[in-house]
């Protein structure tokens, strides 16, 4: 009898030593697990990129400062020597801008009238295309180089040659513009547009022929 508690005891003493044991494994392997996880969890995408931070093909991010998509830098501005000058007419008014629209003079007749100065760089692609592109705005078919000879005609100036087209629209409001085109010896090509209703610009015809024929490029008038 002795003998059957004895074994039954040592029976009892091993079940619970290997429950122990199992239940130390367990407790034991948690930390070894939630260490493993921590390691290999990704970083979070919560946090929104700094400011210029590359994106993933390498390039700036969109709004990052100096990007300016799309934008197209002006021209420098032209050498006080070389900038055109000319005599303002009677009534006249003008505001110097200096950029590539250089500057904007309004004429002394009343109604839809403006004449706007503009210098770009370079040939600026042509006379004949420039005059094409005008008469385009206008509704007018293009001319040839044969054509351009007659479209237009060219004013002895200080400044150099200037050609001067006169065009005016077919539609039933009549719209007009006068055209001056400077290419000058800088390599700048000067333009002079006095664009609006055809009566205004009927009015104001004489003295845009009288200012274009004062340009000139420094205070005295020498070329």
């Amino acid at each position: 009898m002795m003998t059957r508690r004895l074994i039954l005891g040592t029976m009892s003493l091993m079940v619970v030593t290997s429950a122990c044991k199992r239940e130390e494994v367990g407790h034991a392997s948690v930390p070894k697990e939630a260490e493993a996880a921590q390691q290999v969890a990704p970083p979070s995408m919560g946090g929104a990129m700094p400011g210029g931070a590359p994106n993933a093909g390498g390039a700036p991010a969109m709004g990052a400062p100096g990007m300016g998509a799309g934008e197209v830098a002006p021209p420098p501005p032209p050498d006080p020597a070389n900038t055109l000058k000319w005599t303002l007419p009677q009534g006249w008014t003008e505001k110097l801008v200096g950029g590539m629209r250089f500057a904007t003079l309004t004429p002394a007749a009343p109604g839809k009238i403006e004449v706007s100065v503009v210098m770009l760089p370079g040939p600026a692609g042509g006379e004949l295309a420039n005059v094409n592109r005008w008469r385009g705005q206008l509704g007018m078919a293009p001319v040839d180089e044969a054509g351009l000879a007659t479209a237009g005609k060219v004013i002895q100036t200080k400044a150099g040659k200037v050609g001067v087209y006169d065009m005016i629209s077919d539609g039933a409001v009549k719209t007009r513009m006068t055209a001056a085109l400077l290419a000058a010896n800088n390599g700048n090509t000067w333009f002079l547009k006095m664009t609006g209703d055809a009566d205004p610009i009927a009015a104001s015809q004489a003295d845009f022929l009288k200012l274009v024929e004062s340009l000139h490029f420094d205070a005295n008038g020498a070329p």
